[in-house]
């Protein structure tokens, strides 16, 4: 039987050539969709900002991720209902979430992103995949 061998896990911020390409792409999109004057513009930098914290410096579980999207997408939604196109009312009822999202991650065993030596006491654990 030829098993592959396990990846080397690693910790700490993570930065790819695609990453950058994401960031910059988004940018000139958010640029672009703003001089269209288009009221959800900011939506884009929102998005992507979220997706570089928490791919690349806090290193979120994906089902983590999942839930902060669904309560962004619920948010907008509502205040497009209300119709409220200001983003700070937005953000600042998505805060509370993001926040909560990167306190779930940062108190884990599994936590290996920013600071992981010196916020995860388990991270030699992480590391040789010896946690459940």
């Amino acid at each position: 039987m030829n098993a592959t061998p396990p990846t080397s896990r690693t910790y700490g911020f993570r930065l790819s050539w695609l990453d950058a390409m994401i960031l910059m792409v988004g940018v000139v999109l958010s640029w672009w969709l703003q001089s269209l004057s288009y009221p959800l513009w900011w939506a884009v930098p929102a998005a992507l900002g979220h997706f570089f914290l928490f791919c690349n410096v806090f290193l979120v579980w994906r089902r983590l991720e999942l839930l902060w999207a669904v309560a962004f997408v619920l948010n907008v939604a509502a205040h497009i209902s209300l119709d409220v196109w200001d983003p700070r009312s937005s953000l600042l009822w998505q805060t509370p979430v993001t926040l909560a999202v990167i306190a779930w991650q940062m108190r884990s065993p599994w936590y290996h992103g920013i600071l992981a030596e010196q916020l995860n006491p388990r991270i030699k654990e992480y590391l040789n995949a010896e946690l459940p």
